[in-house]
């Protein structure tokens, strides 16, 4: 009897991994992806099929829809371009990026670049003590560990002095945000402390689908950017990582309003409620030379915007591409793109932590390396702490900082933000502070045969698994 139960369930576990194979081939975002979820599911039909419950790419339907619906509210906040005047910037035409970004590049802005978490809360906690109407905080990460007691304290005495405070954690991300900061936050009126109480469960199961974006707004006249989050590992207070390395700016201007935009879709689509009459659209003043975009990009766009992103920027590039990322699985247009920029005799730099974060996409990268160093690519291994910064700079003129790293999570399952600059004088501070990073850094001499072991096996096997996760 027993051996008969187990032989129908088997039968039937396998049946739905089959259906599921035939779902997944026809969903997935990418051909690598597709073939490594039917490989598993058929392989493992166990296991692959409550896997695949969870982290497949059935969800996109259904996320593409909610968050479609929202955007529809701000419609009319997205500025279209005129169409008129130069679309050149140093050589490079800016209409790739505002297709992807959906918004156009506005000039007249002023950036600060923030190089530490030291820097950056000090900054933070200025700008949120002056705030007069309201904030907008959106962290991945959450803790209410030392650094992030003081931003609540802030949170809470910005909100008691009548400042509305909205914040935005991501329930993965931020799992270990303690119900007495949430507790604390919420009776002094900060809005969205408590979202996760009310989260419906089957939202609570889309944990593949991540918002790792990390922006705060102030009243609408100022935007802060940038890779860290609140924790004090943020503040190389973690003896594990020892010194992080990650970096934020402070922007003022008219590219203002599109990270407003961003966070206002994305608070409608978490809560149900429009921001759309409680905020401040008015387009700020002229405070620099700095022409900016913001380029918001996740699964629910119709292509994958992160990846199209960095493949602009990099095949647009004439003298130099360096990238600073923790994490490099790169997918093949990306892969080849940097493979012919060095081959065309750019300088491609790639920074990249030698600490380990997280261990899948760190160890997958080693199966990259020797591709992209025979094509001429310098691969550079950050050694002074952990390397958590997002930063590209293309040629003299054009850099970016934001969310986003260069791996398929954040091409394709994570919602991530980038804002690109267009200034010679900021691209030179941006070229002047990655010259510092890879000063600190040590270029990598060593084929994947000559690594250890474990890598040497691992490595392979990790590049398997990195377009299914």
């Amino acid at each position: 009897m027993l051996t008969a139960l187990i032989a129908i369930l088997s039968a039937l576990s396998l049946a739905l991994a089959i259906w599921l194979s035939w779902r997944a081939a026809q969903a997935a975002r990418t051909p690598q992806g597709a073939v490594g979820w039917v490989v598993f599911l058929l392989s493992t039909p166990h296991i692959g099929v409550l896997i695949y419950a969870i982290f497949g790419p059935h969800r996109y339907k259904r996320q593409t829809k909610n968050r479609r619906a929202s955007r529809l509210l701000f419609d009319d906040k997205r500025p279209d371009h005129d169409g008129e005047g130069p679309r050149l910037m140093g050589g490079i035409d800016r209409r790739p990026f505002e297709r992807i970004a959906g918004l156009p590049f506005v000039e007249g802005n002023s950036v600060e670049v923030l190089k530490d978490g030291e820097a950056t809360f000090n900054a933070l906690f200025e700008a949120i003590d002056r705030a007069e109407r309201y904030l907008l905080v959106q962290f991945y990460t959450f803790r209410d560990d030392r650094i992030g007691e003081e931003v609540v304290d802030r949170l809470v005495a910005a909100a008691r002095r009548g400042v509305k405070v909205h914040l935005y954690t991501d329930a993965v991300g931020s799992k270990d945000l303690s119900w007495a900061a949430i507790r604390r936050m919420e009776e002094a009126g900060v809005a969205g402390a408590a979202l996760r109480r009310r989260t419906p469960i089957m939202r609570r199961l889309q944990i593949n689908f991540r918002n790792h974006r990390k922006t705060v707004i102030v009243d609408g006249r100022e935007a802060f950017i940038g890779g860290l989050n609140v924790g004090d590992e943020y503040m190389g207070r973690d003896p594990e990582f020892g010194p992080w390395r990650d970096t934020f700016c402070r922007i003022t201007g008219p590219v203002v309003p599109q990270l407003q935009l961003i966070f206002a879709e994305d608070w409608h689509w978490l809560t149900g409620t429009s921001l759309r009459k409680d905020l401040d659209w008015a387009v700020p003043e002229a405070q620099g030379r700095t022409e900016a975009l913001t380029v918001a990009t996740g699964p629910i766009d119709d292509e994958d915007g992160g990846s199209a992103l960095f493949f602009a920027a990099i095949s647009s590039a004439q003298e130099r591409v360096w990238l600073s990322t923790p994490y490099c699985v790169p997918d093949l247009a990306l892969l080849s793109a940097l493979k012919l920029a060095a081959a065309a005799g750019r300088d491609v730099r790639l920074l990249v932590p030698e600490t380990i974060d997280h261990y899948l996409p760190w160890l997958a990268a080693f199966a990259y390396f020797d591709e992209l160093t025979e094509a001429g690519v310098q691969i550079w291994r950050y050694k002074e702490g952990f390397l958590h910064q997002k930063a590209l700079l293309i040629d003299d003129h054009l850099s970016a900082l934001g969310s986003t790293n260069f791996d398929n999570r954040s091409f394709r399952l994570n919602f991530e933000t980038m804002v690109l600059f267009h200034d010679r004088t900021l691209a030179a501070e941006m070229a002047e502070m990655l010259e510092d990073d890879f000063a600190r850094a040590e270029r990598l001499d060593r084929t994947l045969d000559e690594q250890p072991l474990s890598i040497r096996v691992g490595a392979p096997l990790a590049r398997l698994v990195a377009p299914v996760l």
